[in-house]
């Protein structure tokens, strides 16, 4: 690592370290801010034996006769441990109010509930199973650069803290303009007046490898764990790279989602979960699913006596109303509440 790379990555370390919550904390060698440093992350000694341990070993709690398991994928969040982010306790709280109740003992941290607005339940941190009747759902978190994290390691693994919880990785957004590593002598993005980068050839041959080999982590680990399932969902965001490592080539095009990368020595094709495991998982939600939920976010905000003109409810709806995203919407949500009571 030359002068220049410490420099660089000094210069993000307060920014990095406050996206992990105490008592975790940021683990110097797993900030990864480019393309090309995500590919190398792909060899880092406990991201690699992580994906390892996905692929080959974690398998869910045993299930009774008569009962079965749902499995839901959720999106990685920028704070850690996830389960603090807004996103994701937006999805556990519909999954709670839709009568989903934890499983067991939860192994979250008890200085996190410091996280909790108001009167949030604490049980927005479990990270164990969910239960409703005779139906177990076992959460897992689509992650760069970490693959797929079973949400029973999003604060420990093997003994010790979690990987999931010490790690910055701002992802892989092209559009964003932000997720580069300028200091790095395979940098080949552009500097631009506003601030920002345009990803240039190395850039996006390092997108396409990263993405492609972290939807084959994604697929051997579903299609090992499939069996203990009677149903696996993806819970995503049209056009950003999660929904991209389960796309195959008719959901692309359905979606707009880009089909290849120019990279370094031409097109490089992207290759999601779906286009080698046809039919594993349902990726929602659908385009119908969000354009009712932005209709009826209308009507919420009419309601309330807020604001509701087109533009108004399109940035509402992109910030998913103080939840990040519009998956964390409660408009959008019982579309995945109503999915998994119909499993």
């Amino acid at each position: 690592m030359t002068i220049t790379e410490h420099a660089t990555m000094d210069a993000r370390w307060d920014e990095s370290a406050r996206k992990i919550r105490p008592p975790f904390e940021l683990d110097p060698s797993l900030r990864f801010y480019s393309p090309q440093a995500n590919r190398d992350a792909m060899h880092h000694p406990e991201v690699a034996a992580f994906h390892e341990y996905v692929k080959d070993e974690w398998e869910p709690p045993s299930t009774a006769a008569g009962e079965r398991r749902v499995a839901v994928l959720i999106p990685c969040t920028k704070f850690k441990p996830y389960s603090t982010s807004r996103e994701h306790r937006a999805i556990n709280g519909a999954l709670l109010a839709g009568g989903w109740e934890p499983e067991g003992a939860s192994t979250a941290p008890a200085g996190l509930t410091d996280y909790l607005d108001g009167e949030e339940d604490p049980a927005l941190l479990h990270d164990g199973p969910l239960r409703k009747g005779n139906v177990h759902l076992d959460r897992f978190v689509l992650s760069e650069p970490l693959a797929i994290v079973p949400y029973s390691h999003i604060y420990y693994w093997q003994g010790r803290r979690s990987p999931a919880a010490a790690y910055d990785d701002p992802g892989l957004f092209e559009a964003r303009g932000t997720s580069v590593s300028p200091e790095r002598a395979d940098c080949t993005a552009v500097p631009l007046r506003n601030g920002k980068w345009r990803w240039g050839p190395g850039e996006r041959q390092a997108y396409a490898e990263t993405h492609n080999y972290l939807a084959e982590v994604i697929r051997e680990a579903l299609m090992r764990l499939s069996p203990f399932y009677s149903a696996l969902g993806a819970w995503v965001s049209p056009g950003l790279t999660h929904r991209s490592f389960l796309a195959d080539r008719a959901f692309r095009r359905a979606e707009g989602l880009p089909m290849s990368k120019n990279g370094t020595d031409g097109p490089v094709k992207l290759v999601g979960v779906l286009e080698e495991a046809p039919g594993l998982v349902t990726v929602m939600p659908s385009q119908d699913h969000l354009e009712e939920a932005r209709s009826r976010l209308a009507l919420r905000l009419q309601a309330e006596g807020r604001k509701a003109t087109p533009g108004a409810v399109r940035a509402v709806y992109a910030r998913g109303d103080g939840n990040d995203t519009p998956l964390g919407l409660p408009e959008s949500l019982t579309h995945l509440v109503a999915w998994l009571d119909n499993r």
